[in-house]
């Protein structure tokens, strides 16, 4: 198996399995932050033949192929991954104290770039990825674009010292 150096990335991602804030579940131990980023399986050949490790979900119906994924590991600790969440009015970058909302966000499309950590353990060699960089534009209601020029309440500015309540 060769050494994996560079990057890939997807444009138009599809991700599933979403634990962005590490919480812990049955196939999870606490605190490790993952998702899973469903492949065309033209790509998800060739990533397995480089040693990515590549798992396929089983189809509920028997006729369809079998769904190949990639997991990606979300990890703050040496290369922190620079996520950015978009939306109508603004981009934000998400840090490790605000990146657990994308576990329940909606979302139109999401980009992204994955890097290669290549391992070896007891003459196992392997390929783990790992979150580089994504971009992930979210979905917003109708009541979002109605009240989005309405200011913050943090952001409100009194003339005066009075309470605006009191009269």
């Amino acid at each position: 198996m060769a050494i994996i150096k560079r990057n890939f990335s997807i444009e138009n991602a599809r991700i599933a399995f979403r634990n962005f804030s590490g919480k812990e579940g049955r196939f999870n131990p606490k605190g490790r932050r993952n998702f899973c980023v469903l492949l065309e399986q033209d790509i998800a050949k060739e990533l397995e033949n480089d040693g990515w490790n590549i798992r396929y979900l089983q189809p509920r119906d028997p006729d369809d192929e079998p769904q190949p994924y990639l997991q990606v590991t979300v990890n703050y600790s040496n290369f922190p991954p620079k996520i950015t969440a978009i939306t109508s009015t603004s981009k934000t970058i998400l840090e490790e104290e605000t990146v657990n909302i994308l576990d329940w966000a909606e979302y139109e499309s999401i980009d992204l770039i994955i890097r290669p950590y290549n391992w070896e353990v007891n003459g196992k060699v392997g390929v783990k990825a790992y979150l580089k960089t994504m971009y992930i534009t979210l979905i917003e209601d109708e009541f979002e674009a109605k009240y989005k020029n309405v200011p913050d309440s943090a952001a409100v500015i009194l003339d005066d010292d009075e309470p605006p309540w009191k009269e």
